[in-house]
């Protein structure tokens, strides 16, 4: 393998970030696919699906994957990412009797990718398979037995039909890494590891990601020949069309703010739970308010997990209490509201999960309680995101039952009026 990154050259607004690889920054929009080498019958798809304007992940990243070169695609969350590595991949394989293999990290996002897929490989003859734990081995079986061209996954349940001989990698030439800061943390790293090495040394490995800390890029790279580094915002950059509010408030007063939230902002929301534990007596909670909440944890089974979020999709649950396999795993278009109810195990999962709201253009609000005991971890998430979160003051009948000493006012915790 040869380590090391090639310079991404094609567009005037290049700047580079070291001595070996550059990052694009900013890109203007293209009208359409066109121009992107695109194949015409994969243009007809797109219009018939009704995909007129690409987002600037896609318009730099596809023109690279069609040529079969290693990329690692950063951006902001919902920008595009499944296209900007789907159109490629699917392209190519439309052209050769090859294999593509996408792996990811949680069962939902697995679901929402492939069924991505599907839809853009049916026009083109390309048919795909999903194999995700928390459902039954027979019918994916089934499913690998038709010869996928895609196969979508999660790494434990992809190498568990690796060790049962009913997958093999030997011809999956073109390899995605979504969601790739994760996948190759110290949780998953033995895991991709051992998938990496069944496959053929000649092949194209993408890896897409909204943050991807240095350590991780030193690992993926390893991994990779030559790769371009298309870095549309500096890894940890949030949405614009996100606001975002700190609150700083002790654990006893975190319900209390939470339904006051939720009075305030009558659209959907997803609120963030540490644990699942507390993902369940927080959803409990806000049952017991009147308003129609799910869960969504590890503690659920695959058919609960998969009627919350669409429950959640259609309107039937107002709030999703998630853990952090839903900062990840979850695209619905109009979520109103994001509130950290638990700070994030790391930095960049509070990216990942304020992504979940403003996406695909639109806006959206993000909310997150810190006790006053959490200030280190409220500086580590404002250094990655580069920008203080704005604090705002509790409300006013929380302020008089709350002493002063106890809503942790921090020192430069500057704070604002809520409007």
């Amino acid at each position: 393998m040869v380590l090391g990154f090639e310079s991404l050259t094609r567009s005037p607004m290049v700047h580079p970030i070291g001595s070996c690889n550059l990052m694009q920054q900013t890109s203007p929009r293209s009208p359409n696919f066109y121009g992107l080498r695109i194949a015409p019958a994969l243009l007809e798809v797109l219009h018939r699906l009704r995909f007129t304007t690409p987002t600037p992940i896609q318009i730099q990243a596809i023109p690279i994957a069609i040529e079969g070169k290693d990329i690692v695609g950063i951006a902001q969350t919902g920008t595009g990412k499944t296209l900007a590595f789907g159109i490629p991949m699917l392209q190519r394989l439309s052209q050769a009797k090859t294999r593509g293999l996408v792996v990811l990290p949680t069962r939902e996002l697995a679901l929402q990718v492939e069924e991505s897929l599907r839809k853009l490989g049916k026009g083109l003859g390309l048919r795909t398979a999903v194999l995700i734990g928390g459902a039954a081995m027979g019918p994916q079986i089934r499913e690998l037995r038709q010869n996928p061209h895609v196969i979508v996954g999660t790494p434990g349940r992809i190498l568990d039909h690796l060790n049962q001989r009913t997958l093999r990698l030997q011809d999956a030439r073109i390899v995605v890494l979504d969601e790739a800061d994760r996948m190759l943390d110290m949780g998953f790293l033995p895991q991709i590891q051992k998938i990496l090495n069944v496959l053929p040394r000649e092949r194209q490995t993408m890896l897409f990601s909204a943050t991807m800390p240095d350590e991780i890029m030193r690992i993926a790279s390893s991994y990779m020949r030559l790769p371009v580094r298309v870095e549309i915002a500096p890894t940890g950059t949030t949405v614009e069309n996100v606001t975002q509010e700190l609150f700083i408030v002790p654990r006893e007063q975190k319900t209390a703010l939470l339904l006051t939230l939720l009075q305030d902002h009558k659209g959907s929301a997803l609120v963030f739970s540490r644990t699942k534990h507390g993902a369940q007596k927080v959803a409990r909670l806000i049952r017991n308010s009147g308003l129609n909440a799910a869960e969504l944890h590890s503690n659920r089974t695959q058919g609960q997990r998969k009627e919350a979020l669409e429950g959640f999709r259609r309107g039937k649950y107002r709030v999703l209490v998630a853990t952090d396999i839903a900062s990840r795993g979850i695209d619905v278009a109009g979520i109103e509201l994001v509130v950290n109810y638990d700070l994030p195990a790391t930095s960049e999962d509070y990216v990942h999960r304020i992504g979940r709201t403003a996406r695909a253009g639109a806006t959206g609000h993000a909310a997150t309680f810190a006790m006053p005991q959490e200030r280190r971890e409220v500086r580590s998430i404002e250094r990655l995101i580069r920008k203080p979160l704005p604090v705002s003051e509790l409300p006013k009948l929380m302020r008089e039952s709350t002493p002063q000493t106890s809503v942790g006012t921090r020192p430069r915790f500057h704070q604002r009026r809520r409007r």
